[in-house]
C-alpha cells in the first residue's frame, strides 16, 4: 500500500498520497474536498484504488471556500482558492512530483465536486479529465444560511451566475467528464440533472451515473463509487496522453485587390531573392 504524508503549500496544509509503484507518466489526482473538509486520506477505499492504479493524489485544504475565484477570508484574506490552485499548487506539483497538466485529473465531492467542474470548465485544455461526486451545483440555495458563502456574493442570484452550469462553454469543454449523484440526494440531485441536461443539449460528451443508491449525500455513497471513479480517472488520463493533438485552425486574412494571396497568408511562392 502506498503512503500518505502531510505537506505544506503556500503556508497551507495538504495531504499527499504516493503509490507503491507510480505511473510511469506520473499521473496525479487533484482532490477538492467538500464542505465537511474531509480528505481522501481518511478513506481507505480511495487509498487502495489509487495505489492499484499507480496514481499520486494531492488533497489541499480549502476550508469552506467553495473553491472559486472569490476571496474567502476563512481560507485566505487575499488569495482566491482558484488562484491558489493555479499559482501555487500546480507549481508545487511540477517541482515536487514532476507532473503538470494535462496529466493531472480533477476529482471532487459535494462542494469540491462543483469546484472541480468549474476549474475544468474554465481551463479545459489544462484539465481535460474531471470527475464530480454529488457536486453541489446549485450552491446558491445555501445563500443566506450563515455560511462563509454569504460573504462571497452579494445575493443568491449573483451566486447562481457563478455556478458550473452557467460557466459551460459550448465550444470549449473538458473532453472527459464523469458526473455521479445518488438519486436519493435530496439536496443536490436536481442540480446535477440540470447540468447533465445542459451538457446533452449542447452536444458535449460526458458520462454519468444517476442510478446507484448508497445512502444519499454521504461517504457511504462516495466510497461505494470510489473504485469506478478512480478507474475512470486512470483510464482517461492515459487516453488523453495518447490523444493526437488537434492541429491549429488556419487563420485567413482578407486580401486586398492586387495582392498575391500567398503573401497575404504569410507564405511565399518565390525565391528568397524575390
Amino acid at each position: 500500500m502506498g503512503t500518505w504524508r502531510q505537506v505544506e503549500i503556500g503556508g497551507k496544509r495538504a495531504d499527499l498520497f504516493e503509490p507503491t509503484r507510480p505511473s510511469p507518466h506520473r499521473f496525479t489526482i487533484l482532490f477538492l474536498h467538500g464542505h465537511g473538509e474531509i480528505s481522501l486520506r481518511d478513506n481507505p477505499v480511495y487509498s487502495t484504488e489509487l495505489d492499484r492504479h499507480g496514481l499520486s493524489c494531492l488533497c489541499p485544504a480549502g476550508r469552506r471556500s467553495w473553491w472559486g475565484d472569490r476571496v474567502c477570508t476563512e481560507f485566505d484574506p487575499r488569495q482566491t482558492p482558484r488562484s491558489f490552485l493555479l499559482q501555487q499548487v500546480l507549481p508545487w506539483l511540477r517541482e515536487n512530483c514532476q507532473v503538470a497538466p494535462p496529466a493531472i485529473g480533477l476529482l471532487g465531492v459535494s462542494m469540491g465536486g462543483q469546484g472541480a467542474l468549474k476549474l475544468a470548465y474554465q481551463s479545459p485544455q489544462e484539465f481535460p479529465v474531471v470527475a464530480a461526486l454529488a457536486p453541489a451545483i446549485d450552491f446558491h440555495r445555501w445563500y443566506g444560511q450563515g455560511y462563509p458563502l454569504d460573504d462571497l456574493y452579494e445575493s443568491a442570484e449573483e451566486a447562481r451566475q457563478d455556478t458550473a452550469t452557467v460557466l459551460i462553454h459550448p465550444l470549449n469543454w473538458p473532453r472527459h467528464q464523469l458526473l455521479l449523484c445518488d438519486p436519493t440526494d435530496a439536496e443536490w440531485f436536481e442540480g446535477a440533472e440540470c447540468l447533465a441536461s445542459k451538457l446533452s443539449s449542447s452536444g458535449i460528451p460526458f458520462e454519468r451515473d444517476f442510478d446507484t443508491r448508497a445512502g444519499g449525500h454521504s461517504w457511504d455513497y462516495f466510497n461505494r463509487q470510489g473504485p469506478s471513479v478512480i478507474q475512470f480517472l486512470a483510464e482517461r488520463l492515459e487516453k488523453e496522453r495518447l490523444r493526437i493533438p488537434t492541429p491549429p485552425t488556419p487563420v485567413f486574412r482578407q486580401v486586398s485587390p492586387g495582392i498575391d494571396p500567398g503573401l497575404a497568408t504569410g507564405s511565399s511562392t518565390g525565391t528568397e531573392s524575390e
